[in-house]
């Protein structure tokens, strides 16, 4: 019965002592990646902006090309909305909005993932001219981990692991755009 003991309270000190870390860990993460791509700002802005596209170059979307794509608004607008559902675990089910666009320059997005977590992220994409005919395009993330979660933070490292995620997409759309002339 001692031992017992000993071992239920050594558990329960280890779970008190992650739940301390916790509290002085953060909490949210940013992750960002860019490419250069040979083609105009606007012909770039004005192929990213649209939700639809992002099928063609997104490493989510090419997860599962089985899953349930939905669209409400006009898409290229903000307001506009493309949700998702799949049976992969990897993909869960989702939908992404377009909250903000300056024009030519950048587009927010909230992210609002329902399955196999709740979390409610935001993304967002930006253009910039280097010459005439080469952009500069960002994708970046900006994520939360409540407490106690963001405890896995400190295991995760997601600059690495979204990092490559939005790496591989953005050079998806570099051969996409590069291509077209």
């Amino acid at each position: 019965m001692k031992v017992i003991k000993k071992i239920l309270l050594a558990i329960l000190s280890i779970v008190i002592l992650a739940l301390i870390v916790a509290l002085f860990l953060p909490n949210e993460y940013h992750v960002e990646r860019e490419v250069t791509i040979n083609k105009p700002k606007d012909s770039i802005f004005n192929y990213v902006k649209y939700l639809k596209n992002q099928d063609n170059f997104s490493v989510w979307a090419k997860l599962d090309p089985a899953m349930k794509k939905t669209f409400t608004g006009t898409d290229g607008t903000v307001g506009a909305i493309a949700g998702w559902e799949s049976k992969d675990k990897n993909v869960g089910k989702g939908e992404q909005e377009i909250k903000k666009i300056i024009p030519g320059e950048r587009l927010e997005f909230e992210l609002r993932f329902k399955i196999p977590f709740e979390s409610t992220d935001m993304a967002y994409m930006t253009t910039e001219a280097i010459s005439p005919t080469q952009t500069k395009v960002k994708w970046g993330f900006d994520g939360r981990s409540p407490y106690p979660m963001n405890l896995m933070l400190a295991f995760m490292n997601m600059d690495q692991m979204l990092g490559e995620q939005l790496e591989t997409g953005l050079q998806n759309l570099k051969v996409i755009q590069e291509g077209k002339q």
